[in-house]
Parts: C-alpha cells; structure tokens; sequence
C-alpha cells in the first residue's frame, strides 16, 4: 500500500487514509479523519465511528462536516478512506471488502481524481490536472453546520437542494427533526422547522424569520438569479476568528464565535432566542420552561419515552401514560375514577378543535399535545396565562393524592419547631438517591453564616424531599427591585445587601469544611429579613466540591440571564460561575430593573443591553445614570461607580479575569482599588448581532 497522506491535504490515486492519519488544510484551520463518539446506555457503553471534518485550532473538538452521519461504524480498525475504481471518493472496509459509504459523484472516466481539503473547510473531488473541474465537494452536502462561503439554498438548473439539519442528539450525529433553509414558498427568508412522525411542520409562533443573520463578525447575502438562489455567510475581516453557524438538535439556530487563544466557542446569538418558540421541542405531553433548565418536564402521569435521549438533549419523543385511563381500558379488575387535573398560567397550543359549552368557549385536544409552554404569571405581570385540564388515571390521582397527603404531615412538624417562623420548600423532581440527599443536607445544613439562610431541618421519605428554611419576613429581592408596588429600597440598603451577599458567597467558595458553588445565584435566591440583612437561599442546585479540586463537573443548572458561558460550552465548572451571576445580580441591585431591561434617559440608547450600557457608561466617565431612576439621584457615586466597575469585572468572558468572591468584598469594603474593566467580547457580540 502506497503511504498514507498524514501530514497533507490531499488524497492521490491509489493512496489511502487510514483510520489515525488526517488531512489538515493548508491553512491548518480544518482536518478530515476518522472520528469516534462513546454513548453510553442502561446496559453498555459503546462507540460509533464517523468520517468527518472538524476544526484544528479550537481546543474542544467539534465536527464541522460528517460523512457517514446516518450510517455509524462499529468497528473501525479495517477502514481506510480512499478513492474507488469509478473516481469516486470512498470509505473502504479491507475486512469485508465493501464500501461503507461514497460520495456517489457520476464521473465520467478521468486520468487522474484526487480529494483536497479546501482552506475554507470543504472536500473536494476533483481533475488532478484541471482544478476548476470539480465532480463533489462537501460544501454541497452540509450537516449541521454552516461555515462562510458555502451555499445554503438551491440550484435552479440541476435541482440540487442545499440546507442544514440538526443532529438527532448532542451525541448522535444522525439526522435530526430540525431543518434550517430558505422558504421553499419562494419567499425572500429563512425558515427553521421540522419534521415531526414524517410531515412538515413550522411553527404557528414562529414561522419563519428573517435577517439579520450576522454580527459584527460576520454578515449574509441572498443571491437570486436564473442560475441559483441562496444565501451565504461572508467571511470576516479578522483571520484570527472562527465563525459558525449551526443548527442544533435542540432546534434553534446558533453563531457561534472562537477568538484566537480561547479554550472553547462563545454564542453570538440564537434564533429564536426561547428555546420554547421551537415547533414541538419538548414532544408530546411534556410542557416547556423557559426560566428553568432542563426546558422540558412531564405532565402529571406521564413518564419519559427514552431516558438516554433525553439525557442527551433530545426531548422530541415526549411522554407517555404512566397507566391507561380507566374509560379506555377493560384490563383493570379495580375500578378507578379517572379525572382531570389542572395546570394554571400556561401558553396553550394552536392547533386545538374548539368548540362551544356552558356559554364558555373551550379547546379540546386528542392524540398528542405539542406546544404547551409554562408561564411565569402573576398578579403584578401582564402576562394572560390561561388553564390546561389534563385527564389522568385514577391510578395516578391516588398516588398524587398520597403525596398531598405526606407534604401535609411534613407541614404540620415543621411548624411544631419552637415559637419561630419556618418556610417549607417542596424538592420536586428530586431523583438522587436519599444516601446522597442526607449527606448534602447534613453538608449545607453545618453551614453557618449571617448571610446564608438557615436549613432548620428536612424529610425525606422515598421520592419525597422537604427543606425546612427559617421564614423571611421581607421575602425576596427581586420583589423589591422590579415590582412597582413594593418598597423602592434605597442606596444604602442595597450597598449593604450587594456586601451580604458577596460576603455569603465568599463563605461559601473559600471558608466552609467543603467548598460550594451554589450554581443558581438572583434575586429570587436573595431572601430579605426583618432589618434587610440578605440570606443567599435555595441550595438545591448547589454543588459541593473538595479543597483538592479546582473544578466540578456537572449538568447544565442555572436561570438564563445569570448563566457564566462556561454552562453552555459544557466544561467543568469552579466558583467562577458564582461569581458572573453575582455580576448580574449587582447590576440589577444598581438599576432596579431587568438587565434586558435598560433604564435610559431620553435622547439616549434604551436597546441596548444593560451590562453593556454599563460598560460603556464607565469608560465616559458617567456612571449616576447607571443607578435605579426611582433613587432620583440620592446615591453616592463613589459606591456606584465601585460597584459597577467590580460587576463588569465579574462577568468577563474568561473565569481567570473575574475576581474571586472575596477580592469583591475586599473591594465593596474600599479595602482595595478597582480598575475600569474592559468590555466583554461576548456581551459585545450578542449586544450588535
């Protein structure tokens, strides 16, 4: 056999790629290999193997390009990726002697064919001696992912159709129920929808959406002729940065930007930027959240179809009946009452047969129901949630009546404590076994200080978890900060209330026997007492971690808008994540609003984001604007620009630039100077796409 082409980026006649060899561009940005993803199930861990391209200089591997994405390969060792008999471009089993998969080009017979991978990441097939002649090219065949330069749209002459689809999960590259392409109508837009049990769907919120797809590294032009319509991706200036555009298996549209020297991706944006403006995300009886992480939950009395799909982001196969209902079975000996359950403050979907009863107009659904969506509602929001009665076995009213009936009793215990005032949390959905719970309760619970609720006690019985938390007489801090109809908390009770909750912080990562990160930090886990002291509360996402290690890996947990990018790019976490939430949460302390919610004299911005506005506020030297307008200007400036410097600082991009917990008490303190903070790449990025 000739020798492989390892170290180049070109495949000849009669050479082969062998499973460890590689093609590397010349630019040395992009490689074509041989790749492999472990999944692992209730029963074994096993490997499928995939000819791809993905990217060379980015620290975390990702695929740009698969070719083989619907037919894995189980076993890898015989493979060889080389170019067949009839000019076409193959993947070669030597053990079998068959060919696993091929670019299926019809070319007429040449001397010479050769593969090349492009500069721009695309492998092409082509004449050796004539390179404009080019039979196949990957650029054609997208997967997920789009790169600047190619084409994603049609070609009038000779049919060819060019689109993204998302992979079927984050660990399975096969073709997922998301597409992402130009209308088909004809209209000037790009849709993304989905292929939902074999038809087309696009979502009745959110049928299609229009430009801009850019941000201030990248821009999109449409091209309309007699030959083609299509649009593309124009490269940026900046050769340092890497620009992507993906369609995911969660179904939004993603940019995704790497700078040079950086450990991993930074989102640019999403589009829709809700996860539950996607068409059927969460699939049937499930409903979805956009507050809360994961998305998707199951209805009362349905369980998860495929656990494993859903722990890899794939939420699209839905629920089913945890038991039949009663009216539609015979197989039950015992009769049982089957009945409808209610489900307050929710979107409901669109495609509901109505009818008219008891002078009220009402939706009924039957099959599957897709497209429910939990709202945050209440008296004080303008949000118009309406009720969704779902029917339930009465096998699964007597055990929700069961559960009543236990949180009942844990009640009536907690309030038999002394004379004191006591909150009780209900832990829903809590699936860690009771081992694990009682050692993280007994772990929080040794927790003492002034800034940190106090865990009074707890129950648990099986499934069922109970905190029991001292009662806060001034409930939480975004009650104060954002409801018109509360107390507008002034400068110096706020200033007292960011150095609690920093000191708390800086208890938690640094002083406790076991170090923790709390992993969900805002104003609604910001309880308030009697005189305003804060108390960081609501550890159920808390993480606790050995003095030995500097990281923590786990599950994506958090509320959006306070989420550090080290959540979405998936790599171990450290106290860092704290630390950009407390950021956030400060700049809501200052402002008195939402940070989407810029509070803005007029004349000026009131668009842009919040912590950007900040950051821009700050190196002009104007920073009494910054503060809550209902102060009306009783603040002291020298505590708002200090405060402001250290929440820019807190929500840098890269974890080594934000000061640890204790730095920011020190620097609340005036116990050590700040200086002007420079303005995060990504806030930047996600501000002007």
């Amino acid at each position: 056999m000739p020798p492989s082409c390892a170290v180049v980026d070109t495949i000849l006649p009669g050479q082969a790629l062998a499973v460890n060899d590689k093609l590397i561009s010349r630019n040395g940005r992009y490689v074509l290999g041989f790749f492999e993803i472990s999944t692992k199930s209730t029963e074994n861990t096993a490997s499928s193997g995939y000819l791809g391209i993905w990217f060379n200089t980015v620290p975390k591997f990702t695929s740009e390009w698969v070719a083989n994405r619907d037919s894995p390969i189980h076993n890898t060792t015989s493979l060889e990726l080389t170019i067949s008999k009839d000019c076409n471009l193959v993947i070669f089993n030597r053990s079998t002697k068959s060919v696993v998969w091929s670019t299926q080009a019809n070319i007429i017979r040449t001397n010479s064919t050769i593969a090349m991978l492009m500069s721009s990441g695309n492998i092409i097939l082509r004449d050796y001696s004539n390179s404009s002649k080019v039979f196949w090219q990957s650029f054609d065949h997208p997967t997920d992912t789009l790169l600047p330069g190619p084409k994603i749209g049609w070609d009038k002459v000779t049919g060819l159709k060019r689109r993204l689809v998302s992979w079927k999960s984050s660990m399975n590259p096969a073709t997922g129920v998301y597409r992402f392409e130009l209308d088909p109508s004809g209209v000037n837009q790009i849709v993304s929808s989905g292929v939902w049990n074999g038809k087309y769907f696009s979502s009745p919120e959110n049928p299609g959406y229009t430009g801009p797809i850019s941000s201030n590294l990248s821009y999109v032009t449409l091209v309309n002729n007699d030959q083609e319509k299509y649009f593309a991706i124009i490269n940026i200036v900046d050769e340092h940065v890497v620009v992507r555009l993906v369609i995911e298996a969660s179904g939004q549209a993603k940019e995704f930007i790497w700078f040079e020297g950086s450990q991993d991706w930074s989102m640019a944006y999403a589009q829709p930027k809700a996860q539950c403006d996607v068409y059927a995300v969460c699939g049937p009886f499930a409903i979805c959240n956009d507050d809360v992480l994961p998305h998707c939950s199951c209805l009362e009395g349905f369980t998860i179809t495929s656990p494993e799909d859903w722990e890899l982001d794939d939420h699209t196969g839905g629920r089913l009946r945890n038991n039949h209902l009663g009216c539609i079975s015979n197989k039950s000996t015992t009769p049982m009452t089957d009945t409808f359950y209610s489900m307050p403050c929710v979107q409901l979907p669109q495609n509901a047969q109505e009818v008219e009863a008891a002078n009220k107009r009402c939706a009924i659904w039957h099959n599957g129901l897709l497209n429910l969506r939990q709202l945050q509602c209440s008296s004080t929001t303008n949000s118009n949630g309406e009720t969704i009665y779902i029917c339930v076995s009465g096998k699964d009213v007597q055990s929700l009546e069961n559960n009543r009936r236990q949180i009942v009793i844990g009640v009536v215990i907690g309030f038999l404590k002394g004379s004191i005032s006591i909150a009780v949390k209900r832990l829903d959905h809590a699936f860690q076994g009771e081992k694990q719970f009682r050692a993280e309760v007994s772990s929080i619970g040794a927790v003492q200080h002034i800034n940190l609720v106090k865990l009074v006690g707890f129950c648990c019985e099986g499934s069922k978890r109970l905190l029991v938390y001292e009662h806060m007489s001034n409930s939480s801090l975004d009650i104060h900060l954002f409801r018109n109809n509360s107390m507008v908390l002034n400068w110096d009770v706020r200033y007292q209330i960011a150095l609690g909750v920093a000191r708390g912080l800086a208890y938690l990562h640094e002083s406790c026997r076991h170090n923790i990160i709390h992993c969900d930090i805002k104003p609604e886990n910001i309880l308030l007492d009697g005189l305003f002291v804060p108390k960081i509360a609501d550890f159920g996402m808390a993480k606790i971690f050995g003095r030995d290690f500097s990281r923590v890996l786990t599950t994506m947990r958090g509320t959006f808008g306070y989420l550090a990018r080290e959540w979405i790019t998936g790599i171990a976490i450290t106290p860092k994540v704290d630390v950009y939430s407390y950021g956030m949460v400060l700049l809501e302390i200052i402002s008195g609003k939402r940070n989407s919610q810029t509070p803005c004299s007029s004349g000026e911005d009131c668009d842009i984001y919040f912590p950007v506005h900040v950051a821009h506020k700050l190196v002009e030297g104007d920073v009494g604007s910054l503060a809550d307008q209902m102060l009306h200007g009783d603040v002291n400036l020298d505590e708002v620009e200090r405060a402001c410097k250290i929440a820019c600082w807190c929500i840098q991009d890269d974890e080594f630039d934000r000061p640890t917990m204790g730095e920011v008490v020190q620097i609340l303190e005036g116990l050590v100077e700040i200086t002007n903070p420079p303005m995060p790449r990504l806030l930047q990025a996600m501000t002007e796409a």
